[in-house]
């Protein structure tokens, strides 16, 4: 027994090993690169159940209608200016692409739909994220670092309660009524291009959206922005309220890297949540 151990442990053994090792490089990096996405996703949804359940508990409705007005309130006039020139690009690109097959007057049923049912919430959650997400992410973050969350647990008062859950209550209040609003500054956006701007006759264009669309898809354009709430809001809280774990870096820069790690993740898991969603619903 003594002699084996003795040949397995020779250099010549690590030289026959050594080629294996080097091809199981690739699928040892892949496999913890999935672990660790896999951990990061288990840890994001306990993070999120916890801050749900506790939203469940009294006096969180003034909390919730601060964090409405930060998130919702303060995003409009963004919401406003984003949602009316992309109606109007819809409307003029839509009415040069009809024309040539003499369907003009589908142009407002293409700009609805499109507005409703993908751009309307997409956007307006991309839009979120980068005003209102990248803030809670650093105000978190912030306050993770200069210790103030420890000081929340000293005194006995669950962070999560006080600082997460508000937000992401706010959040799920707020995505849908700014889908809304973008969805119909779109509509209107798109009407001042092909009825003002090109001659399209305007009652065509309303008869259009009033035939074309159906309570079901306004159904699931709000569908949509529930989901991008709840991904977005966690992404964020998440990233801010662990910033200080961060291998990379410390400090102030941790705090950078997480808002910056956040704003690209929530944009990322929007677009691919809008493809999962779009065939659940289909």
């Amino acid at each position: 027994m003594a002699l084996n151990e003795d040949n397995q442990n020779s250099p010549e053994a690590g030289e026959k090993f050594r080629p294996v090792m080097f091809l199981a490089r690739p699928f040892t990096f892949t496999g913890e690169t999935v672990m660790g996405w896999i951990n990061i996703l288990g840890a994001a949804t306990v993070f999120l159940v916890k801050a749900l359940w506790v939203s469940l508990r009294p006096r969180q409705f003034s909390k919730v209608v601060k964090q409405v007005y930060y998130i919702g309130a303060r995003s409009m006039t963004i919401i406003m200016l984003v949602s009316l020139f992309t109606g109007m690009v819809l409307g003029l690109q839509s009415y040069h692409a009809l024309v040539q097959f003499g369907a003009q007057g589908a142009v407002g049923s293409l700009v609805s739909l499109s507005l409703i049912m993908e751009l309307g919430p997409v956007l307006t959650a991309i839009m979120i994220t980068a005003r209102a997400g990248s803030a809670i992410t650093a105000e978190i973050g912030i306050q993770r670092i200069s210790e103030q969350i420890d000081a929340l647990h000293t005194m006995q008062i669950n962070p999560l309660q006080y600082l997460v859950s508000p937000k992401i209550t706010a959040a799920i209040i707020s995505f849908p009524l700014l889908t809304a609003m973008f969805d119909l500054i779109g509509i209107f956006g798109g009407y001042i291009s092909g009825v003002a701007l090109l001659g399209l006759n305007a009652g065509v264009y309303v008869h259009s959206i009033q035939a074309y669309v159906v309570m079901s898809d306004i159904n699931n354009g709000f569908i949509k922005s529930i989901v991008f709430a709840v991904i977005v809001s966690t992404v964020c809280c998440y990233q801010g309220y662990f910033a200080h774990m961060r291998k990379d870096s410390h400090g102030a820069q941790a705090v950078g890297l997480a808002t910056t790690s956040a704003v690209v993740l929530s944009c990322v898991l929007i677009l691919v949540s809008d493809y999962v969603v779009t065939s659940l619903l289909i």
